[in-house]
């Protein structure tokens, strides 16, 4: 049987005191991620400090909306969806990857209509940005007990896993070295590229959505 791949993202930062352990941890291991970054955070010069230095370690810096606070699909509006990405990615700035990664808010990990509306979806589109979803959702904010194990469960249940885990007060910090010497132990490849059946957009095309990701 073929390695299993692993993509692990980290959503919902930059977070002093947090993301530098994350990154150090990281570091030590030879693993480049992705850091899905909300645009009010880098409100500070502490956390626009800990982006660049993710982006100069060689982590990808993605947009993860501005307030994090209701999903695209709940508030269907041309102006909020032009807030939310548009605003996050002016604080990005330099820091952006080439593909202008966007991951929508979904509530939980969940997926649903309530990821884009119509009108989110029209800004990804005509702004090229690549849409990114994820396939494994152990957690680590809400179940400290078990998202390692819930982790390990969904790597290998499938041939690529893109993990969405947390760099926040309560998110993966504590166990984070656990799940990166189980991950060893079986053997995993980590990619820090994303597969095609979570792209939902790039480049001002439609790769891999569904409609039921769109509210109408």
């Amino acid at each position: 049987m073929a390695p299993r791949r692993v993509t692990l993202t980290f959503d919902n930062g930059p977070t002093p005191g947090v993301t530098e352990r994350v990154l150090a941890i990281l570091e030590r291991e030879n693993i480049r991620s992705t850091f899905f970054v909300v645009g009010q955070n880098l409100s500070t010069p502490a956390a626009v400090s800990l982006a660049r230095d993710a982006h100069s370690a060689g982590h990808w810096i993605g947009n993860h909306t501005f307030t994090h606070s209701v999903a695209l699909g709940d508030r269907p509006t041309a102006d909020y969806a032009a807030r939310e990405i548009g605003d996050t990615q002016d604080r990005i700035g330099d820091l952006s990857h080439r593909d202008k990664l966007f991951r929508p808010r979904g509530n939980g990990g969940r997926l649903g209509p309530h990821l884009l509306s119509r009108a989110a979806l029209s800004y990804l589109l005509a702004h090229r940005f690549r849409t990114i979803i994820w396939n494994s959702v152990p957690g680590d904010w809400k179940d400290p007990d078990a998202w390692v194990e819930s982790c390990m469960v969904q790597v290998e249940a499938q041939h690529w896993s893109v993990v969405v885990l947390h760099d926040i007060e309560g998110g993966c910090l504590p166990r984070l070295p656990e799940l990166l010497r189980r991950l060893a132990d079986i053997g995993v490849i980590h990619e820090q590229d994303f597969p095609e059946e979570v792209t939902l957009t790039r480049a001002g095309e439609i790769v891999s959505m569904l409609p039921s990701y769109i509210v109408d």
